[in-house]
């Protein structure tokens, strides 16, 4: 079964407030066995309200809405569902006696306004709201020769969580056939969308059961497999089979295959292997180091390091030679390699990172004035060997930095294997 989310409310039509109710009721559909086809956010207008409800009953099986369901004169979800299923509203004077009750143990007076939320749609089930004023609604109803399932939630995430937790989803497990859902993940660092795509389509596309996503952005491609089928362990057991075929394919360039990041996958690494890490950053300003550390535990093996960012904190945190700078430049294989070796032996780790770079503008002067924004070197050292990497990342100073960052740790994680 199909089902459509729709989130109700100008305001989300806005840059200043997101919809994150539509992520948890999708991970509660999920938990049912039920895919999530569609999310719609619409304004505070009955044509376009109705119109969305109208499209969302002709093209899922199951329709949630979320908001509008307060007291003001622009909240409609209940007079839209009723519209558009052709359906009175009829005044729940049991709602309006609760809505009483409610508002005199805060010392109010109920206005003609607030009564509108005690209006239900005929041949629907009232969902008790604990934590505020506008109960749910629930209809099961057949429409246009076809069953659907329709529940009105309130909008604020505090009541629409419980609300859809107690009253929505033993309601759909009731109704739904027995399904299960099984997902897998694999996660890649630095290659290409189209290059993963070409590999593993002819692999992917055998499983015509399991849904696959690839979705690219922040250094790396994520692979998303989800199968559904009436008992778990046929859901897993496609969902496992298209995995590690893709997983074969793709070999070392997989750095998880339970959908955990990077740097989660470093630091177990290095647990493994009981070793200890330090880090010496300039033009990332810390933000490697931050990625480590918003890890918990990460201090069994991330020892810290230094955010080295002008030329004399180089040489003050990590012990680089000033010669070595005025040289070279900061921006250099021989300053990095300075960098990782200075900052390993200032916190006695087992294995040092460094990053120096051009991350924009340019430098103005000195052996770096020619150098073009993007230039990056990182350095890896184990006390014995030191490895250097040069990089040119296009883009802007925060992907700059974002993807030196992500070479650092793919750098470490291919060290470590």
């Amino acid at each position: 079964m199909l089902a459509e989310i729709i989130a109700v409310g100008s305001e989300m039509l806005t840059p200043h407030r997101q919809d994150t109710n539509s992520l948890y009721l999708t991970a509660g559909l999920n938990d049912l066995g039920v895919t999530v086809a569609f999310k719609t956010i619409v304004g505070d207008n009955r044509e376009h309200l109705c119109s969305a409800i109208g499209i969302a009953l002709n093209r899922a099986d199951i329709v949630l809405l979320s908001g509008g369901l307060g007291p003001t004169e622009d909240d409609l979800t209940r007079e839209c569902v009723a519209q558009t299923l052709h359906l009175p509203l009829i005044r729940n004077e049991a709602l309006i006696a609760l809505l009483q009750q409610r508002f005199a143990a805060r010392n109010l007076t109920l206005s003609p306004n607030n009564a509108k939320q005690a209006d239900q749609i005929e041949g629907s089930t009232i969902l008790p709201n604990a934590n505020g004023s506008a109960p749910g609604q629930w209809l099961d109803i057949a429409y246009q020769g076809h069953r659907k399932l329709i529940a009105l939630l309130p909008g604020p995430p505090k009541e629409l969580k419980p609300l859809f937790d107690n009253e929505c989803k033993p309601r759909l497990a009731a109704a739904l056939p027995p399904n299960h859902l099984a997902r897998r993940q694999l996660r890649m660092a630095l290659i290409p969308e189209s290059q993963v795509d070409a590999r593993t389509a002819p692999i992917y596309q055998q499983f015509p059961d399991v849904e696959t996503t690839i979705l690219a952005g922040h250094a790396e491609i994520q692979l998303h497999f989800v199968c559904v089928k009436p008992t778990l362990a046929e859901a897993e057991s496609r969902v496992e089979a298209v995995a590690d075929a893709v997983a074969r394919e793709m070999g070392d360039d997989i750095f998880s295959l339970n959908g955990e990041s990077l740097e989660e996958v470093v630091l177990l690494m290095l647990g493994v292997r009981r070793r200890t890490l330090a880090v010496a950053e300039s033009c990332t300003g810390g933000w490697l180091g931050e990625r480590l550390t918003a890890i918990p535990n990460s201090s069994r093996v991330f020892l810290g390091g230094a955010i080295a960012y002008s030329d004399r904190s180089k040489t003050a945190l990590a012990d680089v030679p000033s010669y070595l700078i005025d040289q070279h430049g900061a921006v250099s294989d021989t300053v990095a390699r300075a960098l990782a070796e200075g900052i390993r032996r200032r916190t006695g780790s087992s294995l040092a990172l460094s990053i120096t770079g051009i991350a924009g503008p340019t430098t103005p002067r000195g052996p770096d004035a020619k150098k073009p924004i993007g230039l990056v070197y990182i350095a890896l050292t184990d006390g014995e060997d030191t490895q250097v990497k040069e990089i040119n990342i296009p883009g802007d100073r925060e992907r700059i930095r974002l993807w030196a960052t992500q070479h650092a740790l793919e750098m470490l994680r291919r060290h470590l294997q």
